[in-house]
């Protein structure tokens, strides 16, 4: 589908109980659309009108409606049609095979919302018929039978991700170990190896920031080496991030006070690693400003 920029972008996700819509809202959470869950289909109108107003405040909307709005059904592919002819819109229809379905709920311990007194199986046959025409005129279906949580958001991520948006947000952040281990990081650096500006009278009032502690510190025997090694180390690493879904992932890089080495080391690995495709670098300094 082609996108109109002046238009407001509306995703509708649907379908089946169980094939997946709250792995979809969350995914399209974190590609920062607006999402609404659980909205009845005569609520879309208003719901656009308001975002309408919003402007670019909120340019790409997305509302799931599931079966919990049971007869509210009837009025669904007319309200779609509406919505067209001002909005950008499309629709996505999720389904699975009755085994798949039957396993998911099974696991989760719950009845199906339309088996009444009935079976799994009846609710699953009844929300299908019940759907089948929306299912005919969505402008997406996708079978989740065969696809884990992790699966399914990186489709929704490579199909509905904004165009030249990262795939990762990376945070390196530079810290001091006497101020102990940031609790917020997946990956730690030691810088300690190199030796520390800081027994340097003309070096102990600047940082890593400063060039000549940048360069002092890269000038080191191993500093550039391990700075190749790591970022090279890194590649696969954050490109595997990407294909699992993995949308954001901090590097603390660390020495004994957060001041000289572990900030020059940051900032020189930000360099090599932001040259990564799909992934966008941060970098924080948390103690930079102690005393």
């Amino acid at each position: 589908m082609t996108t109109d920029p002046d238009k407001q972008e509306v995703l509708i996700v649907t379908g089946m109980s169980g094939a997946g819509r709250s792995t979809v809202a969350n995914a399209l959470e974190d590609l920062d659309w607006y999402v609404v869950d659980n909205l009845p289909p005569q609520m879309l109108r208003p719901l656009v009108d308001l975002v309408e107003r919003a402007g670019t405040n909120l340019p790409r909307i997305a509302a799931v409606v599931d079966i919990r709005g049971r007869d509210l059904f009837g009025d669904f592919l007319e309200t779609v049609q509406l919505l067209r002819s001002g909005t950008q819109v499309q629709v996505i229809f999720l389904e699975a095979r009755d085994d798949a379905l039957v396993r998911r709920f099974e696991s989760v311990r719950r009845p199906h919302p339309l088996q009444g007194d009935g079976t799994l199986l009846d609710g699953i046959a009844a929300e299908r018929s019940r759907l089948l025409a929306v299912r005919e005129s969505s402008d997406l279906v996708i079978d989740t039978s065969d696809l884990n949580v992790h699966q399914l958001a990186t489709t929704i991520t490579e199909r509905f991700a904004a165009e030249g948006r990262a795939g990762v947000q990376l945070t390196i952040m530079s810290f001091g170990f006497k101020y102990g281990l940031p609790t917020d990081v997946d990956l730690v650096v030691d810088a300690r190896f190199l030796p520390n500006p800081f027994w340097i009278p003309e070096l102990r009032a600047h940082t890593g920031v400063d060039p000549e502690v940048r360069d002092f510190v890269l000038a080191q025997t191993g500093a550039r080496e391990f700075i190749e090694h790591y970022a090279a180390a890194m590649a696969p690493v954050l490109a595997g991030y990407q294909r699992e879904n993995k949308r954001h992932a901090t590097i603390g890089i660390g020495c004994t006070g957060g001041k000289h080495r572990s900030v020059a080391m940051a900032r020189e690995l930000a360099s090599r690693l932001e040259k990564l495709p799909g992934v966008a670098v941060n970098i924080k300094h948390r103690d930079l400003g102690r005393e």
